[in-house]
Parts: C-alpha cells; sequence; structure tokens
C-alpha cells in the first residue's frame, strides 16, 4: 500500500482536457502531459481504515485514482460501543506530477452500504486540502432512516472553485472522510450503522482529477 503506483500513458481531466493556468474550460488544449505521474501513501490514519485495511490504485486512463475500505464501519443503537457512531479516515498522499503541470480533485464518488432504523440517521463527509494550505474543500451527504440499501454519493467541484495543487513544491494532500450514525428516536435495542465496505467485496471510492498548465516561472 505504501509503495508508489505508477501511472503511464496520457493524463486527462475527468470533465475537460488539461487547461492552460490563464484560460478556462473552453481553452482546453489537446496535448497532456507525456511524463509518467507517481502516487504513493505517506500515511493512512483513522478508526475507519485500520492498519491493512486501506489500498490505493490509479485507472487506466489516468483521470481517477481509486481508494478501496474494508473495514469502515460506523454504529449506533442496541449493544453499539458508544464511541462506534463515529468512523473517519485521513489519507495522507504524496502525488508527483509532471513538472509544468498541476492537479485539482473535479469529483469524487462514495459508495456503501446504509441500515438505518426508521428515526435514525446517517452522514457521510469529506474535506480535501493540500499540506500547509488554510483553503479547504468540504461535502457532506445526510440520510435519514428507514433507510436499507446501497448508498451513493457524490462530491462535485466547479472549475471556479477547485483548489489546485501549488506550482513549483511538494506538498502532501489531505483526504478526510468520516461515517456517522445518530440513533435518535428509533426503538430501543436495535442497531443502526452505515459502512464503506460490503459483506461480498470491497467498496472503492473513486477520486477523479483535473489538470491545468503551471504558469512560466
Amino acid at each position: 500500500m505504501a509503495g508508489g503506483l505508477l501511472l503511464s500513458g496520457a493524463v486527462a481531466a475527468l470533465l475537460t482536457t488539461a487547461l492552460p493556468a490563464h484560460g478556462g474550460p473552453s481553452d482546453a488544449f489537446t496535448d497532456p502531459p507525456p511524463d509518467k505521474i507517481v502516487i504513493k501513501v505517506a500515511t493512512v490514519n483513522g478508526s475507519g481504515c485500520p492498519a491493512g485495511t486501506t489500498a490505493v490504485a490509479v485507472s487506466g486512463d489516468n483521470t481517477a485514482f481509486t481508494v478501496t475500505y474494508s473495514d469502515y464501519l460506523a454504529q449506533a443503537g442496541g449493544t453499539s460501543d458508544p464511541t462506534a457512531f463515529r468512523k473517519n479516515c485521513q489519507l495522507n498522499l504524496i502525488v508527483h506530477v509532471p513538472q509544468g503541470f498541476t492537479y485539482a480533485i473535479a469529483s469524487a464518488d462514495y459508495r456503501g452500504f446504509a441500515a438505518l432504523q426508521s428515526g435514525a440517521s446517517g452522514t457521510q463527509r469529506a474535506s480535501y486540502y493540500f499540506q500547509g494550505s488554510s483553503n479547504t474543500a468540504s461535502k457532506t451527504h445526510p440520510f435519514s432512516g428507514p433507510y436499507n440499501d446501497n448508498w451513493q454519493a457524490t462530491d462535485v467541484t466547479d472549475w471556479a472553485q477547485l483548489v489546485w495543487a501549488p506550482c513549483g513544491v511538494q506538498r502532501n494532500f489531505n483526504i478526510n472522510t468520516e461515517l456517522r450514525v445518530n440513533a435518535g428516536t428509533s426503538s430501543a435495542g436495535k442497531v443502526s450503522f452505515m459502512t464503506m465496505d460490503s459483506t461480498d467485496g470491497d467498496i472503492s471510492t473513486i477520486y477523479h482529477m483535473a489538470w491545468k498548465e503551471c504558469p512560466e516561472s
């Protein structure tokens, strides 16, 4: 998990091709960064991602990377541990990009399963920021019981509001995710839970990347 994940081939943005630093989406150019990109996992911390339960992979077309969880579950009610209502995970990623380019997370797709009793509720939240920066993007998705099904949440950021990696310096990229479950007014003794995993396989969270050219120094 901690080893470098090597990407090869052309780099493409999720919503457009790579963009020059002075332009907007209508100024897209067709020549992507030719060099390879390397993503390394610096640290993984949190109650939702114990050691050995999280993995990172990169899509073949270089437009996205995927985080897979196998033990990410929050629950409340019944005999649940009082601390189990909230689980979180912080990923600290080292992203090496081709010289002269920068990147941002354009969107993120989260998936899991929820079993919420009537009167209970759940929340999925994520925030994104670069090391040393106060500019943080965050999104929250609420769910209400009764609910007993797979869930999906998508964070989409407008181009003008994307948080870009600073040009010319190496800054680790942090992704903080959180699941919360509140028993609320649900019947005593009944458990409600929300996962970012499943009984028949791992659930993947996909982060789609956008690219643009840095200004010449």
